[in-house]
């Protein structure tokens, strides 16, 4: 069977990388990567290289970021995926017998969307998932839609993917998150050596901080950052150590950067990085006090970790999370009133997201259709 596999963004490689470690191992089962997106942007870290890194081909690079972040660029860089995986599709549409598409972003609803008319056979990771304060909630259920397979994190979602399609029929197999594969032989990355690569010291109390547009309420985004800069100000000028990685590229993404780098480059305890890779990620989380943000990894894998999150805004609405994540409003009092309870606190439970082996249940499914 050869296999597809569109990723349009380093998080999605991440959520792959188990799965492709364990394809690559079958005799059964070939893949080719179709990489697009933020990963050919030296804006967002170039981070095909993260791909060949980790010991795989790019088999297939296709231009997509346009310059800009505004409601009409991200609207037009639909059109233009479109139009590009148009051409991509009609030049291999006989090259795979199904194709991985991986959650919700606008970039991969427009590859799928393309795909429509060829009869390209798709599968859809994390499949149901809600997330109502992002317009990536619309792309994810135009994606399961469009998909011949659903793979999902939880048993809930994969009811609401029934719910959603139940007219189809749908093949759906809820396998737990997939990104939770990589923790089974996880080492994190020596504390010197993190240092060495991204000045940070990961021994002293650290937050680590990922902060992405609300994409339903853009016209906030601005306010919701200063509010945020307010809060890591004031922990910074006590002794907190924060590692920011910068955003998704969505609409209003830009504003959120400049005023990072703006409000907070001058601190020494506060550092800025694109990206730190799946295993800097990983090992950031490890090693942190807690996170403070609205990235997914917050809800689905922190609690492997056993970290405490302070989940911001409506961006993750919707999500189900373990009892880890503390949902709160921007509202500076709010917000350090909530660090301030759970700083010095650990986190003990189980995570709602493990299944035990994405991997291989997503591969069983698809070597059953050969």
């Amino acid at each position: 069977m050869n296999i597809g596999v569109l990723t349009s963004s380093r998080a999605d490689f991440g959520i792959y990388l188990p799965l492709l470690k364990k394809i690559q191992m079958s005799n059964q089962l070939n893949f080719e990567l179709i990489v697009f997106g933020t990963h050919l942007s030296e804006k967002h870290g170039y981070t095909k290289n993260e791909i060949i890194n980790n010991g795989f081909n790019v088999h297939h690079e296709i231009e997509t970021i346009l310059d800009g972040d505004s409601a009409f660029i991200i609207a037009t860089s639909i059109g233009h995926v479109i139009q590009k995986f148009a051409r991509f599709w009609n030049d291999h549409k006989l090259d795979f017998d199904i194709v991985l598409c991986l959650g919700d972003r606008f970039e991969m609803f427009a590859a799928v969307t393309a795909s429509i008319p060829f009869g390209i056979k798709l599968a859809h990771i994390h499949a149901g998932e809600m997330t109502l304060g992002a317009i990536d909630n619309m792309f994810r259920h135009s994606i399961s839609h469009c998909a011949l397979i659903h793979f999902t994190s939880t048993a809930q979602y994969a009811r609401r993917v029934e719910e959603l399609l139940d007219h189809m029929h749908p093949k759906i197999v809820n396998v737990g998150a997939l990104s939770l594969d990589t923790l089974v032989d996880f080492v994190p990355i020596r504390t010197e050596v993190f240092k060495e690569k991204w000045l940070v010291d990961l021994a002293l109390p650290t937050v680590l901080t990922t902060f992405h547009p609300e994409t339903i309420d853009i016209f906030n985004n601005k306010r919701y950052t200063e509010i945020l800069c307010e809060v890591i100000e004031k922990y910074a000028d006590n002794g907190l150590q924060f590692l920011i990685t910068m955003p998704n590229a969505d609409t209003s993404s830009n504003i959120i950067r400049e005023t990072f780098t703006n409000r907070l480059s001058n601190y020494s305890n506060v550092y800025i990085v694109e990206n730190l890779g799946t295993l800097g990620y990983f090992t950031a989380i490890a090693q942190c006090s807690f996170l403070l943000g609205n990235s997914s990894s917050g809800i689905i894998e922190a609690a492997s970790f056993n970290k405490y999150v302070i989940n911001l805004g409506s961006r993750q609405q919707g999500r189900m999370h373990a009892d880890n994540v503390i949902d709160c409003e921007f509202d500076f009092d709010l917000i350090c009133n909530t660090i301030n309870t759970i700083k010095n606190k650990t986190w003990t439970g189980k995570n709602p997201y493990y299944n035990g082996g994405a991997s291989d249940m997503i591969i069983e499914t698809l070597k059953k259709m050969m």
